[in-house]
């Protein structure tokens, strides 16, 4: 992965609502979520959450997609395990730790 993909990509959830998003649509899956969900379950202003949306879109973290008269969000786990991959591909002097507890999203 390119560092300037990790850079736009840490900075871009280097944000609490934008961390909290981002967090809230890798739980609902491949299924994703609407804006007006996410505002609901967040206590996010619907302004404020198209803001912070578009960032982690522009970040691609995120992707959007229109079905019908909705937006859906989901969140780009190909992204999220590609930046992970990055910042853990020389840990434990290059062991294999990532099976002593973390995994990656097989989504």
């Amino acid at each position: 992965m390119e560092e300037k993909l990790v850079v736009a990509g840490l900075a871009a959830l280097a944000q609490p609502v934008r961390l909290r998003v981002f967090r809230a649509l890798v739980v609902a899956g491949p299924a994703g979520l609407t804006p007006g969900v996410l505002s609901e379950q967040l206590e996010v202003a619907p302004t404020s959450l198209s803001f912070h949306l578009k960032e982690l879109t522009h970040a691609g973290l995120v992707s959007q997609e229109r079905d019908g008269r909705n937006l859906i969000y989901r969140a780009s786990f190909d992204r999220m395990n590609a930046l992970l991959g990055y910042l853990t591909e020389n840990c434990c002097e290059g062991q294999a730790c990532l099976a002593q507890g973390a995994i990656a999203c097989p989504c």
